[in-house]
């Protein structure tokens, strides 16, 4: 794919993201009487009390920050930001003005399920957002202010400011919606829920488990032989030392996939003065074959 194509391929998917967070708010957050996390948590509340539109918000205070970020930060960022921000607000004003979305939108009179709601919409939005990032943009608000701020003051972590934003749109969940606790943890749910699915998908799909193995040198050869032919992984000796029996060892390094683990457990028990700890990979690059 030449990289023209690519770049359309990516707006193509950031527009089409946008929309799926659009119908996420109508159909599980507005009539649910809950605020998600970050400014659109804010501007959530601001609908639910003066009936101005989400939609309206996100264009109010997000195309002058899309504006800094472009000249401040980066073109690339910038734009596919905007993108987002611009097809979510937009059509999240059409869609709150269609009638016959009424019939989807999930909302239960006597509110036993409405637990059901900030799962579904954070599972949602948490995809979207972890993929926007992935694609080199944003989903606007705190994402861009981030940005910003990361451009003068590198060293300072927002970690803690995201997390007093997140705090405050819970509090004050409280007294926006009848002075109920429900709408505090139903916000608390979609924050959780919201951080765990993004992570996920920004430490990406390619986890793997990586063993380190100590052994003789007598046996390091064909143990790493056998991890070749019997999982066809790669694998990293390093000459070692044992300092408590003051003899010469090897380090197997091996990356290999979860369900390969027992197989590997089979092997290296077969070998007397041996032994292995392991570790979890988030992400494998480059050339990682798989076994299917």
């Amino acid at each position: 794919m030449s990289k023209k194509l690519k770049t359309l391929f990516e707006y193509a998917c950031i527009i089409a993201l946008a929309f799926l967070m659009a119908l996420s708010y109508e159909i599980f957050i507005f009539q649910n009487s809950f605020a998600p996390s970050g400014i659109n948590g804010i501007a959530t509340m601001i609908q639910h009390i003066f009936g101005f539109s989400v939609g309206y918000i996100s264009l109010i205070i997000n195309i002058p920050l899309c504006a800094l970020a472009f000249f401040l930060v980066d073109r690339k960022f910038a734009l596919r930001s905007g993108t987002f921000v611009l097809v979510f607000s937009v059509l999240l004003i059409a869609v709150q003005n269609m009638e016959f979305l009424d019939k989807f939108v999930y909302t239960t009179e006597n509110g036993t399920s409405t637990i059901l709601a900030p799962i579904a919409a954070a599972t949602v939005n948490g995809f979207v957002y972890g993929i926007s990032l992935k694609f080199g943009g944003s989903t606007g608000g705190t994402d861009i202010i981030a940005a910003l701020v990361r451009k003068w003051k590198p060293h300072i972590s927002l970690v803690w400011i995201i997390f007093m934003l997140n705090v405050s749109v819970a509090f004050l969940s409280y007294f926006v919606y009848g002075y109920q606790a429900e709408p505090v943890i139903l916000c608390v749910i979609y924050c959780f829920i919201a951080t765990t699915v993004s992570d996920k998908i920004l430490k990406g799909a390619k986890s793997a488990i990586q063993f380190e193995v100590i052994t003789s040198t007598k046996y390091a050869k064909e143990i790493s032989n056998r991890l070749m032919s019997e999982l066809r992984h790669g694998v990293t000796i390093i000459d070692a030392k044992g300092m408590y029996s003051n003899t010469e060892k090897e380090l197997i390094i091996c990356v290999i996939n979860k369900h390969q683990i027992a197989k590997f457990q089979e092997i290296v028990s077969e070998y007397p003065q041996t032994f292995a700890y392991v570790s979890s990979v988030n992400e494998t690059m480059g050339n990682f074959k798989k076994v299917h």
